[in-house]
């Protein structure tokens, strides 16, 4: 798929445990409405037909504001509701088997912690990597540890945008500043804030 890799640049995951009485819905509105490029919704055990209930929702705050909706994990809910990619793990369904069902416009990520992780990813035909955990993530506390050293060596091996992700906050982004990936990924240092679109933009700033 060719797309800008701009729209990596802030990439937020969502987590409904830390919105402090906020929908959800309001929550990604103020993220997208604070800077942040793309959206992934990430829930976890809950049933298929409320998964997609809740992406058609949220698909229609993205399509408001132009900006790309990817579905963790399950890429059927991804077609289902209306989403433009699924963002996979080691754990899930294949890259390259997702493929062969949907079509070259579908957005495939895919988690990777190695170069060769990486290389196989590109090759399967995803789109980005998410690459990480890059900091102590407080939302996936078992998550393995990389260094910039092998961000950056993910970051000059594969050709598709990469994606840092864990722990990032405005505190230690500058640390992975010259790494070259795409972007960060976010999900604590957006929706842990009381103020979710002052802290969209305060990192825009700081990218």
């Amino acid at each position: 798929m060719n797309f800008n890799k701009d729209v990596f640049s802030l990439y937020a995951i969502t987590d409904r445990t830390h919105l402090n009485g906020k929908s959800l819905t309001e929550a990604v509105e103020q993220a997208i409405q604070g800077g942040v490029t793309c959206v992934q919704l990430r829930e976890k055990n809950i049933s298929f037909p409320e998964y997609v209930s809740i992406a058609k929702t949220i698909r229609e705050v993205c399509n408001k504001y132009g900006i790309p909706l990817i579905i963790n994990d399950d890429y059927r809910v991804a077609i289902a509701s209306g989403a433009d990619g699924v963002h996979v793990g080691a754990d899930d369904m294949a890259v390259a088997d997702i493929r062969n069902h949907v079509g070259d416009n579908f957005i495939i990520g895919a988690t990777a912690k190695t170069i060769e992780q990486a290389l196989k990813a590109q090759s399967d035909g995803a789109d980005y990597l998410g690459v990480g955990a890059v900091f102590p993530s407080p939302t996936k506390k078992n998550a393995i540890r990389i260094t910039p050293e092998i961000l950056t060596e993910i970051c000059r091996s594969v050709e598709i945008p990469v994606v840092a992700i864990g722990g990032i906050n405005l505190e230690n982004v500058h640390l992975i500043k010259d790494c070259g990936q795409s972007g960060i990924a976010v999900v604590s240092a957006l929706f842990a804030q009381n103020d979710i679109l002052h802290s969209a933009e305060l990192l825009r700033k700081k990218l």
